[in-house]
């Protein structure tokens, strides 16, 4: 069975940084991050196909977030930089065929909170 587990997340102040982890217990899957704001939909990060060569991200992060992955551990990692107030949200992790298709799996996420 294809599980997923974020981990990384926790409180820090605007323009601080984290890594978020996402393990995975299958390797050929594409992952995305995903976000949920209080009151808000979810909505998607960022994804990386499942060699690692193809990336995208949303516009409210590009420059400040990276998404790489290590295949040999199974994980993809989510560097955040220069956070704002803005960004604080779950995170969720979610395995796809491919970056342009729906997620078949999910995480349980990890709250991130950016706050002076």
């Amino acid at each position: 069975q294809l599980q997923l587990v974020e981990s990384g997340g926790g409180l820090v102040q605007p323009g601080g940084s984290l890594r978020l982890s996402c393990a995975v217990s299958a390797d050929s899957y594409a992952i995305g991050w995903f976000r949920q704001a209080p009151g808000k939909e979810r909505e998607g990060v960022s994804c990386i196909s499942s060699g690692g060569n193809s990336r995208n991200y949303a516009d409210s992060v590009k420059g400040r977030f990276t998404i790489s992955r290590d295949n040999a551990k199974n994980t993809v990692y989510l560097q955040m930089n220069s956070l704002k107030p803005e960004d604080t949200a779950i995170y969720y992790c979610a395995a796809k065929r491919y970056c342009s298709g729906l997620p078949v799996a999910w995480g349980p996420g990890t709250q991130v909170t950016v706050s002076s």
